[in-house]
């Protein structure tokens, strides 16, 4: 599943959001910070470790836009390695982060380590071209589907922007800050009240909501941000009706 919060320019992390996210998601986390012509990026298994280096560099480096990613294996193995964010193939300046199950073009065979998303930020993505062109950024869009989400972020001057955010209408802003999805809301914060009288209403359509997660009347889930039949929470195929 994973969660990726990102934070444009100016914007502080909520440390309670960012706990919450990795105890849901506990295979792995990192961070990527802008930094001028640079990019601060750390990466880990030990949770605790990777929210305080976060905080603490965030806090000196709030200028340039950020973002924080904890992972819920489904491919790959788990190790520092499979940690996002990935560089995108051989590009130090240029990061990927990405919350979902990608297409069987980089789904691991047999035997490989890697997981779905560093084969695509690896192998795939750079075989497209590049990503400042809005028609490659669409392109991506397309082929990974609105259940997938991915943020870029760079230090490349050539780019037009700092960050892009892919599919950004299936995640969630909440006070300056987007998240990929609301498997945390367990946690205290200013989405949990929301969350609550949301609970019966769809997210995305405000249409019933059944026992499990999936909207009865458009087939969005509200914990994984995706639709039916690709939810990466449950198998819904039974419940759910169009």
């Amino acid at each position: 599943m994973c969660l990726i919060t990102f934070l444009p320019e100016g914007i502080e992390p909520d440390a309670e959001a960012l706990v919450a996210g990795a105890d849901c998601n506990p295979d792995g986390h990192g961070y990527a910070i802008v930094d001028g012509d640079r990019l601060l990026v750390e990466r880990g298994l030990d949770a605790h470790e990777l929210v305080e280096g976060f905080l603490t560099a965030r806090r000196a480096h709030p200028a340039g836009a950020a973002l924080f990613h904890s992972r819920l294996a489904t491919h790959g193995v788990i190790n520092t390695a499979n940690c996002h964010p990935f560089r995108l193939g051989a590009d130090r300046r240029t990061v990927m982060a990405h919350n979902g199950i990608l297409p069987h073009d980089v789904r691991p065979k047999k035997g490989e380590r890697r997981s779905d998303s560093r084969i695509a930020a690896e192998r795939y993505l750079p075989r497209l071209g590049s990503l400042q062109m809005l028609s490659v950024r669409h392109e991506i869009e397309r082929w990974m589907g609105t259940g997938n989400k991915m943020v870029l972020l760079t230090a490349d001057p050539a780019f037009d922007s700092t960050a892009y955010l892919l599919n950004e209408q299936s995640g969630f802003w909440v006070d300056g800050a987007w998240y990929s999805n609301l498997n945390f809301v367990d946690a205290s914060g200013p989405w949990r009240p929301e969350r609550e009288r949301d609970v019966w209403a769809c997210l995305r359509c405000d249409g019933p909501v059944g026992e499990t997660g999936l909207c009865l009347q458009c087939g969005y889930c509200q914990f994984c941000g995706g639709y039916a039949p690709s939810c990466e929470c449950w198998d819904h195929l039974d419940t759910w009706s169009a």
